[in-house]
């Protein structure tokens, strides 16, 4: 147990370093992978300096990008730029949506006003006149359901000659929203002047 080793035994264990040297990389071999090149190596050893230490620094820096993304989206709403919409804006279906509905007129888009209209009309102390704004009340309701169920209907069938596989799922809805507002307050802007066929 405490006795001394042989030199065939003590041989092995002194040639066992020697095979480790041997078997390490040489500096002048190849690694396995090519050498980046330098502007991609900047680049990594930017991305790594840029990014946020701190959770506030990594909410500031959401923050300006999400900032950043609204004023893409703001001017992309006000230009049409198809590549910034909000998803529920893009895609050619809903384009064609939007495209049907500003180049015709629509009884709705004049609610706003006639709203005001007859809200001044009741608000006058004279029977006549009260009488006169809910009949008016009643006629632009019946006139708006009435213009809403025929483009509806009319969309449908465009929407479903002109993109037979496509997604249209909410495209009506999204139109007959879309004639609720006044033509120049309507975002995106309307691209089709009035009676311009889509």
């Amino acid at each position: 147990m405490f006795r001394s080793r042989s030199k065939d035994e003590k041989a092995p264990a002194a040639k066992a370093p020697v095979a480790e040297s041997t078997s390490s990389r040489d500096p002048q071999a190849p690694k396995g992978r090519p050498t980046p090149k330098r502007a991609v190596a900047q680049s990594q050893r930017r991305s790594v300096m840029n990014t946020p230490t701190t959770r506030k620094e990594a909410a500031k820096r959401a923050r300006e990008e999400r900032r950043a993304n609204m004023e893409k989206q703001r001017q992309a709403l006000a230009s049409g730029d198809e590549r910034y919409l909000p998803p529920r804006d893009k895609g050619p279906v809903r384009k064609y949506a939007r495209d049907f509905v500003d180049s015709r007129f629509c009884v709705a888009e004049f609610f706003l006003p006639t709203a005001i209209l007859i809200l001044v009309l009741s608000l006058v102390r004279v029977a006549q006149l009260q009488n006169i704004a809910l009949l008016l009340w009643l006629v632009v309701i019946v006139l708006i359901v009435l213009d809403s169920i025929v483009t509806g209907f009319r969309l449908k069938k465009r929407l479903n000659e002109r993109f037979p596989d496509e997604h249209k799922k909410g495209a009506v809805a999204y139109a007959l929203m879309r004639s609720l507002q006044m033509r120049r307050l309507r975002l995106p802007k309307p691209q089709v002047k009035r009676g311009e066929r889509p």
